[in-house]
């Protein structure tokens, strides 16, 4: 994620290097899943999330920002926000200054938006990348202790963002058994951002191998991850896909990918890109003409239609979009949303 300055240069250079050998004809075949009508009930069923940016807790947006935030939210199927108060320092801990008006803004957001579960979003960057050592257990210690200082703040919940993680990696598991706990007996939630799963078997040690780290997981470590938390949400963002119906068909794959490896009790969120590349950086793997909100939506309604569209309620499970992110969503991404995902193009409905 963007908020915690994920390098992810070496990510996406690596795969737009690699993945016309890796994937080759399985990047016509992405095309080739987006054909087809999604299932009219492959509809938003009010589980969705957005992730919101650090200048809600430093200071730089006040009670007409809320207001504002409320109105846009009013009639969609957003029940979870993460918001960004970290970074994480090196050795776990949370340096409190980078929050100073978290409790206002928790505050303000159960009283101008009741029924809306506001998350603190922690993390940072881990090895290679980065020097939070998640094999540490005194700093797998201090990053729950991290998470309950930040629940002492009003907070519904943690949201888990480590980056980048590889697949089987134990350290990342340990954390969320040490962080659980904490946020269970708070009575909170706890949610994490989950890489990408490998859309083909075994292409994950070839990207490993590309870019000398783990970025994708395999379907069972999604699982293991599963397992451990409430809420999981795919990254499904920043693939090197050049069109929109490659993307689509990606996102349709990761969809379907998801869905068997979360259990139904745990709920499903796939990310969807709402921000615009800038050239440098991590945004070298995505291209705003095909990761569209609209493509990433129509993509999940495609995964969905072809499992039976579940959906929250008796016998369903829990799944929505997650809006990646609230300060570079563009009306065009809401009105996506709104439209595409909500059958909705009345603003405020």
């Amino acid at each position: 994620m963007r908020e915690l300055g994920r390098p992810l240069a070496g990510k996406v250079l690596g795969l737009a290097a690699i993945v016309s050998v890796l994937i080759g004809g399985r990047w016509i075949a992405f095309s080739l899943q987006d054909l087809g009508s999604p299932a009219p009930s492959a509809r938003s069923t009010g589980n969705d999330a957005l992730w919101l940016s650090h200048r809600w807790v430093d200071g730089r947006e006040g009670p007409a920002d809320v207001a504002a935030l409320a109105a846009r939210l009013r009639g969609t199927g957003i029940r979870d926000l993460f918001v960004h108060v970290g970074p994480l320092a090196a050795d776990g801990t949370l340096d409190p200054g980078l929050r100073p008006r978290a409790r206002w803004f928790v505050g303000a957001v159960h009283q101008a938006m009741p029924g809306i579960r506001l998350q603190a979003w922690i993390g940072d960057t881990v090895p290679p990348t980065g020097s939070l050592d998640l094999e540490d257990p005194s700093a797998r210690r201090r990053i729950a202790g991290a998470a309950a200082l930040v629940l002492d703040d009003g907070f519904d919940g943690i949201h888990v963002d480590f980056e980048p993680v590889g697949d089987a990696d134990p350290g990342y598991l340990a954390v969320l058994d040490e962080v659980r706990p904490v946020v269970h007996a708070a009575g909170g939630v706890l949610s994490v951002s989950a890489e990408q799963v490998e859309p083909v078997a075994g292409g994950r040690w070839i990207m490993e191998a590309a870019v000398g780290h783990g970025t994708w997981w395999s379907a069972a470590y999604l699982h293991q991850v599963a397992e451990r938390v409430d809420q999981v949400a795919v990254m499904s963002y920043d693939t090197a896909l050049w069109s929109a119906s490659a993307y689509s068909g990606f996102v349709r794959d990761e969809t379907a990918a998801a869905l068997a490896a979360v259990p139904p009790w745990v709920t499903l969120f796939i990310g969807a890109p709402a921000y615009r590349a800038t050239g440098t950086g991590p945004d070298l793997g995505h291209i705003d003409s095909a990761e569209t909100v609209g493509a990433a939506i129509r993509g999940m309604r495609l995964g969905l239609s072809s499992a039976g569209s579940p959906s929250a309620g008796p016998g369903g499970r829990a799944l929505g979009i997650a809006l990646y992110f609230d300060y570079t969503a563009t009306p065009a991404d809401w009105a996506a949303y709104r439209s595409d995902w909500l059958g909705s193009d009345i603003e405020g409905r």
